[in-house]
């Protein structure tokens, strides 16, 4: 993706969206943040200069519709990177309703939401679409069911956006990290009651690589999934 494409990403404020957003400002391309309220945007706007914001609050996807029809939203999209989530562990015997929606809501309808309101502009960008799943996207422990069945279901809709959206052109990829050193794993760990030493997860900055290696692969292929697990 040669200069000046405009990528949409969802989770710039930390961990790797902030990665992802900070090497695609940096070599000049055209970002746009999506934040959850006016105030983060705010934020995000001094953080990366230049940068566009989209403002939607991801935890209520049914209102995400009106939000973006009070705002512009960008007329070129090369790609739409869903990179935020969030986790809350716990048994299903205990797991609360509200938990289960927050889940399900920012992890897999939200991007559903997003994707549907931007997939005009990737056909006709011949854009991309990218997915940060998990390694829980793959298999489900104690512990992590409403995570994993959110994350299972992202990879559905990857997979079927993928088979719907080749003849258009769009390609579909799915990252699937393992323990990445984010403010996602010191939440984990805090959860799990254990030590949270970051030197031993994948740093940020890995995962971001493999995102803009997939990103700028020439148009002759396509990364369908790619599984990113720690190195140490």
């Amino acid at each position: 993706m040669a200069g000046m494409a405009t990528h949409v990403i969802t989770g710039a404020g930390s961990g790797i969206g902030a990665a992802v957003a900070r090497r695609l400002h940096a070599r000049g391309d055209d970002i746009v943040l999506h934040a959850r309220d006016a105030g983060r945007a705010k934020e995000l706007a001094a953080e990366f200069p230049g940068a566009r914001t989209l403002v939607g609050d991801l935890a209520d996807p049914d209102r995400l519709s009106w939000a973006f029809s009070h705002q512009t939203l960008p007329d070129r999209v090369d790609s739409l990177l869903h990179i935020a989530g969030v986790v809350d562990l716990g048994e299903v015997g205990d797991l609360t309703i509200k938990s289960w929606h927050h889940q399900l809501n920012v992890n897999l309808i939200a991007p559903a939401e997003l994707t549907r309101h931007f997939l005009p502009q990737l056909r006709a960008a011949r854009g991309h679409v990218i997915f940060v799943n998990s390694g829980a996207g793959l298999s489900a422990h104690a512990g992590w069911s409403a995570y994993a069945a959110s994350k299972h279901g992202l990879k559905a809709l990857a997979d079927s956006l993928r088979q719907e959206e080749h003849a258009a052109g769009v390609r579909v990829t799915t990252v699937y990290p393992g323990r990445t050193a984010t403010p996602m794993q010191t939440k984990v760990h805090q959860q799990e009651g254990k030590d949270y030493d970051p030197a031993q997860w994948i740093d940020p900055e890995s995962v971001a690589t493999t995102i803009l290696m997939a990103l700028d692969l020439p148009r002759d292929a396509e990364v369908n999934d790619l599984t990113v697990r720690p190195g140490r």
